[in-house]
């Protein structure tokens, strides 16, 4: 390498994918991981899809993610010639407060030595591979000082990313032989051997690992799918060093292109995998400050003039940093507030949002009321409303602070769930105030969710015992442990009931699941218990065809 006109490249500036889920990305990385959302912007390409961009607080090269959520897309399958997983460094010592925030948010994950370190591997939304590295090194550079995580788990930015190749060596001569990084060794792996190329830095985002895989299928895009690498250099005269140096390799790099927040170019490794080359300069602070970062809609100038429409047609996501809404025709919206001067919730959930699907609250005369599970989201459980295919009803459902409706097991003693349980139970008394606003009584109203969301709204119909339109828990039951007192008061006055659980549910005790149809039912409700040998934690057709058929009989006994 000619030192005197090209240096080597520092390392990985950011990694971009594709998502599903607009809202549920979001809440993944800032939630979960404790990433920024730094920017939101939209695919240049597409305006009509949004870019999504988290990292630390400024959104610093080799800390930086970025998705392109396409809704309801396919999921894609790993194979040859594809980035298919991302790693963050950790420290050493938060090994096992990331062991314990995984399980308790019950996301599996597995545990390997790689190069002499634990690694954490599990995946996001849409199966993409995450992983964490306990091994020491240099810090993200700018904290976030709003992180949801707490200090001692933060993440210290990307640690590598893993390509799987049919063959190493166009990806050798890539990295080492053009682009300076430095080989620095090789070990066994489940699907081949692991090889590690080092940046020309001492921050972070240093490592590229490539593994191969001679004549293994090649990979097949879609949602969780990596769509290209970004490596770092400096500015604009070392990426220009770089386009020429790579074009007379013969690499077809394209013209550098305006990305706004950096300049790229991008070309084609011979093992299939995309690559780019983007510059420092000029930042995620170019258009907004810093205290303002991924709180507005930005758009390149060459789009601006098509705001309005571009604002009516991407979904409405809800930012959890600042608890704002953007977009204005999503399938989901944020549901109206009280206006009443009812609102009773307090605590974790009072200010989390509450959002909308199928018919507008105004024109329906029939609700349900969904409640999600850990570490879903209410955008999760909307996608029952297609389930249900009954287009009479309003859906509202709620979203948890964090994900989680309470921190512990809903078998724990329930003043260890405090004051998570109690702010949850009063963010279904605000829900239920804003449809008595809307002039729909809780006899027009189906209560239900899955997990712990099931729990949830179960206990909560308990404790407000009267005649709903009817009531359902998908792998779910009373809260308390075992002895609990269950001495509600109230009745049911025949509401219909559902209860669909596995027998051999990890989270559930079929034990608990026949205890509440006992107490429902001697508080006069109308049970249906279906308990399914073998299921996993899951819904079945034939729970979805159950609700469906107690919705459906409520909209015929109202038209």
């Amino acid at each position: 390498m000619n030192e005197a006109t090209k240096t080597p490249v520092q390392g990985l500036h950011h990694i971009t994918a594709m998502a599903s889920d607009p809202q549920r990305n979001i809440d993944f990385f800032v939630r979960l991981l404790g990433q920024r959302l730094v920017k939101l912007t939209v695919n240049f390409d597409d305006p009509g899809t949004y870019h999504l961009y988290y990292g630390d607080e400024v959104g610093s090269p080799g800390t930086i993610m970025t998705y392109f959520p396409w809704p309801n897309a396919k999921r894609g399958e790993r194979g040859n010639g594809e980035a298919v997983a991302f790693a963050y460094g950790i420290r050493a010592n938060a090994l096992g407060g990331w062991k314990a925030r995984l399980s308790e948010l019950n996301l599996d994950y597995a545990e390997v030595t790689r190069f002499g370190r634990s690694v954490l591997s599990f995946t996001d939304p849409d199966g993409l591979g995450v992983e964490l590295i306990a091994e020491d090194g240099a810090d993200e550079p700018r904290p976030w000082p709003r992180n949801p995580v707490p200090d001692a788990l933060r993440l210290r930015g990307f640690h590598s990313v893993t390509l799987w190749v049919d063959d190493v060596r166009s990806t050798r001569e890539l990295l080492v032989g053009h682009l300076g990084f430095a080989e620095v060794g090789s070990e066994p792996d489940p699907e081949g051997p692991r090889y590690r190329f080092k940046g020309d830095s001492d921050g972070v985002g240093l490592y590229v690992d490539a593994v191969e895989r001679p004549g293994r299928p090649t990979a097949s895009f879609g949602a969780g799918s990596i769509h290209h690498v970004a490596l770092r250099t400096r500015d604009d005269a070392e990426q220009a060093v770089y386009l020429r140096d790579l074009r007379a390799a013969r690499y077809n790099v394209t013209p550098v292109q305006d990305r706004q927040y950096f300049h790229s170019i991008y070309f084609r490794d011979a093992s299939g995998v995309l690559f780019e080359i983007a510059t420092d300069a000029p930042g995620f602070a170019y258009d907004e400050p810093v205290d303002e970062l991924g709180s507005h809609l930005k758009l390149p100038d060459w789009f601006e003039g098509k705001r309005a429409a571009i604002e009516a047609h991407v979904p409405t996501i809800t930012s959890p940093e600042y608890n704002l809404q953007i977009g204005a025709q999503g399938k989901a919206s944020a549901a109206a507030p009280s206006a009443s001067g009812e609102r009773k919730a307090t605590g974790p959930h009072a200010d989390s949002p509450v959002y909308g699907a199928g018919r507008p609250l105004e024109q329906a005369r029939l609700a349900v009321v969904l409640v999600h599970g850990r570490g879903g989201s209410a955008r999760d459980i909307l996608g029952l409303e297609s389930e249900f295919g009954l287009s009479a009803y309003t859906y509202l459902a709620p979203e948890a602070s964090g994900n989680t409706w309470y921190p512990l097991s809903f078998l724990a003693p329930i003043e260890r769930n405090e004051p998570h349980l109690t702010s949850a139970l009063s963010k279904l008394d605000d829900v239920f105030a804003h449809l008595r606003e809307a002039g729909i009584s809780a006899e027009r109203v189906v209560l239900g969710g899955f997990s712990q969301g099931a729990c949830l709204a179960l206990e909560y119909a308990a404790r407000n015992a009267k005649r709903y339109g009817a009531v359902f828990g998908y792998s779910g039951g009373l809260i308390g442990p075992d002895g609990t007192p269950r001495d509600y008061t109230g009745t049911f006055e025949g509401t219909p009931v559902f209860l669909g659980c596995s027998n051999v549910d990890p989270h559930i005790p079929v034990g608990r699941v026949k205890e509440t149809a006992s107490v429902l039912q001697q508080m006069g409700a109308n049970v249906d218990a279906r308990i399914y040998p073998g299921m996993a934690h899951t819904i079945n057709a034939e729970e979805i065809q159950a609700v469906r058929a107690l919705m459906h009989a409520l909209a015929s006994q109202l038209s």
